[in-house]
């Protein structure tokens, strides 16, 4: 993430900013953050991402929701925007405008050399904060590899690898499983390049 603003920001500020603004940012701590464009291989999991979990969500009461949907750790203050987010049940918005996020179950981020860093570790001790967060997927774009972390009953968190795509990502806490060959339907990876 890079710091797009000199000056500290409010909360409404960057909300009333944001809302107009062409391109997305996340904020934390008055300080603006522009978000990047991503790569084919970054868009192409994404999109297999929202429509598998779609599907297979159907008529459940479950919601999927892509990249345009912030959210919001209110303990933290952090204001972001995940690639893929589902939330079950009643979703809860920060406003009216019922575009921030409050409780989201699981969170998937796809991996980017520029983000990476920042998604294993101080982002995901944000999402950490959020008690309705029960899995947070990370998902490799330049090869076959998913890390789902997955909050256990005493509060820790258990972290699972796949990385073969004749498996399937389990989401045991929506009944739901995806084929890893599924996830990454049409991505060349590097090695294969």
């Amino acid at each position: 993430m890079s710091v797009s603003a000199e000056r500290m920001l409010t909360e409404l500020e960057y909300l009333d900013q944001e809302r107009r603004a062409e391109n997305r940012s996340e904020f934390y701590r008055g300080q603006i953050y522009a978000m990047a464009g991503a790569s084919r291989a970054h868009n192409l999991i994404t999109v297999n991402l929202t429509r598998e979990l779609s599907q297979r969500l159907k008529g459940r009461p479950c919601e999927v929701y892509s990249s345009d949907m912030k959210v919001k750790v209110k303990s933290s203050g952090l204001y972001t925007y995940p690639d893929v987010t589902i939330v079950c049940g009643e979703p809860r918005f920060d406003d009216a405008q019922n575009d921030i996020l409050l409780n989201p179950k699981i969170i998937l981020e796809v991996l980017s050399p520029s983000t990476e860093a920042y998604d294993r570790g101080d982002k995901f001790e944000h999402y950490r904060r959020l008690a309705s967060l029960s899995d947070y997927i990370l998902v490799a774009q330049h090869r076959c590899r998913i890390e789902h972390f997955s909050r256990q009953a005493d509060g820790r968190w258990l972290l699972v690898e796949v990385n073969d795509l004749q498996a399937d990502l389990a989401l045991d806490s929506i009944s739901c499983a995806l084929p890893l060959a599924e996830i990454y339907e049409r991505v060349v990876f590097e090695d294969e390049g």
